[in-house]
């Protein structure tokens, strides 16, 4: 059976953790590295009913994109989310991991692959890593861009990314037929870097989630937008992840949480 230690092992050579944020809180944030593991869950995000499944489906190990804790921890009770979520799983004994944005910025991470998905030609970096740092010469770093070859309108590429990412609608800011032909990408929320995206004269911009007044200026900028919703840009890879693992560690039965949803809905 394999120890928690060695299945980071692998996990840190697809997402190296030195390329997370600096407010990021990612590696093993609950249980012991000499924790034996031969069943694995990965999710997006660890709540009660994701938990709840692991506990029901004897996982010793979950590996989740977004961290929890996120933030420093006075107590741990069942009174909060939080400590609900850590104390049900403390006492089934299962651990916790998370990359989080080590793997939206690896070289093989979460925006790199939607840029994959999406056919981009000439990927690279929208914020580049530093040059003297880890992981820098095999291309990681912030966010993706790349053109579409030949050039899409908003209204097809639109299409592209539903199918890409297995929504019906998504939200858009443009106009359908208005041409893009380099597309600015960022998983999850990306709404702070529209500045970088402009800069580096992209006409789309691909990002989960961003404020009102974001949109505004995207508007007036004339940079087109789609948004399909952080969960769909980042639970597609967690899912490949859970592939990955089972192939790279074949002792390990690996799966995606099945109870796991994105919480906003259409009505």
């Amino acid at each position: 059976m394999l120890l928690v230690r060695q299945i980071a092992e692998v996990l840190e050579r697809m997402a190296p953790l030195p390329l997370a944020e600096e407010w990021d809180n990612v590696g093993l944030l609950l249980g012991s590295w000499e924790h034996p593991v031969q069943r694995v869950m990965t999710c997006l995000t660890l709540n009660a009913p994701v938990a709840q499944e692991a506990v029901e489906q004897r996982a010793q190990l979950v590996v989740t994109h977004h961290p929890i804790p996120f933030r420093p921890l006075k107590r741990i009770t069942d009174e909060t989310p939080t400590g609900e979520v850590l104390w049900l799983l403390a006492r089934a004994g299962i651990c916790v991991y998370s990359a989080h944005t080590a793997f939206d910025s690896a070289a093989r991470g979460i925006n790199q692959r939607l840029a994959e998905g999406l056919n981009l030609r000439e990927i690279a970096p929208l914020v580049p890593q530093d040059q003297d740092g880890p992981d820098a010469p095999s291309g990681a770093g912030t966010g993706r861009q790349g053109v579409l070859e030949p050039a899409l309108s908003l209204g097809e590429l639109a299409q592209r990314v539903k199918e890409l990412l297995g929504v019906e609608r998504l939200q858009a800011v443009g106009d359908a037929d208005r041409p893009i032909r380099r597309l600015a990408i960022v998983c999850g929320s990306g709404g702070e870097l529209l500045p970088q995206a402009m800069q580096a004269g992209c006409d789309g911009f691909l990002t989960g989630e961003m404020r009102f007044h974001a949109c505004l200026e995207a508007q007036a900028r004339g940079v087109s937008v789609l948004l399909p919703g952080h969960y769909a840009t980042e639970r597609f890879a967690m899912e490949q992840l859970a592939r990955e693992l089972a192939q790279a560690l074949p002792p390990l039965e690996v799966w995606p949480s099945r109870r796991e949803c994105d919480p906003l809905r259409w009505m």
